[in-house]
C-alpha cells in the first residue's frame, strides 16, 4: 500500500473515532436524567430577578443594561456577571425577556452545578445558554474544559467544543480553528466496595 491511499483511509478513521468520542461525550452528559443532566429540570418560565450597581433602562431600543456585579436569577438559575445586557418587549403593562447577553466573569449556577466563561448569551425564547471563552463546567467533583459550551434547557442535553467557535478541527466542522482545541475534563468514579 502507498503512503497515499493510507492518508485517506487513516482521516477516516480519525474522523470516525473523533465523532464517537463527540457523540460519547454528549451521552455522558445526558445519560441518567437527574443525575448527569447539566441544569436539568430547570423552569425558563420562572420570573427573572436582577440586581446590580448600575441600571440603565434603554426603552426606545427595548434594552436595559446592568453592571457592575450582576445577579440575575431565575426558577434555581443564577446568572453573575461584570455587565450584562438584557433584550425586552412591552407585553401587557410587563417585560418580556427574550434574551440575556453576559460578559465579565460569567458564572451560572443550579444546586449543585456550575459553568463559568469569558460570555454567556440566554435565549429566553429558544431556551438555550451558550457560554464562550475558557469554559469550565463542574457538576459536583466532576469537571470539563473546552471553548463553548451549549445548554438546551429544553432537552437537557449539553455538548461542549474545543473550539469558541464550536466544531472539531479533526472532523473539519463548521466553526473550528486552525490552532484547534480539546475538550478535556476528568469525572468520578465510583469507589468499590468491600
Amino acid at each position: 500500500m502507498s503512503v497515499s491511499t493510507k492518508t485517506p483511509l487513516h482521516r477516516t478513521m480519525l474522523r470516525s473515532a473523533m465523532g464517537g468520542f463527540a457523540i460519547g461525550t454528549t451521552l455522558l452528559l445526558t445519560l441518567a436524567p437527574g443525575q448527569a443532566q447539566v441544569f436539568g429540570g430547570h423552569d425558563s418560565n420562572a420570573p427573572v430577578s436582577y440586581a446590580g450597581d448600575h441600571f440603565e433602562l434603554l426603552g426606545r431600543q427595548d434594552r436595559a443594561s446592568l453592571s457592575g456585579n450582576v445577579v440575575i436569577s431565575q426558577g434555581g438559575l443564577t446568572v453573575r456577571a461584570e455587565r450584562t445586557t438584557l433584550a425586552f418587549t412591552s407585553d401587557s403593562g410587563g417585560l418580556k425577556i427574550h434574551r440575556l447577553d453576559a460578559t465579565g466573569g460569567v458564572t451560572v449556577t443550579k444546586d449543585n452545578q456550575s459553568a463559568s466563561g469569558e460570555v454567556a448569551v440566554y435565549d429566553f425564547d429558544r431556551r438555550i445558554i451558550t457560554m464562550a471563552g475558557g469554559v469550565v463546567l463542574k457538576r459536583g467533583n466532576d469537571l470539563m474544559r473546552g471553548g463553548r459550551l451549549v445548554i438546551d434547557l429544553n432537552t437537557g442535553i449539553s455538548s461542549i467544543d474545543g473550539n469558541v467557535g464550536g466544531g472539531s478541527s479533526a472532523l473539519g466542522t463548521p466553526g473550528s480553528t486552525s490552532g484547534g482545541g480539546r475538550v478535556s475534563g476528568t469525572f468520578t468514579v465510583p469507589k468499590k466496595s468491600n
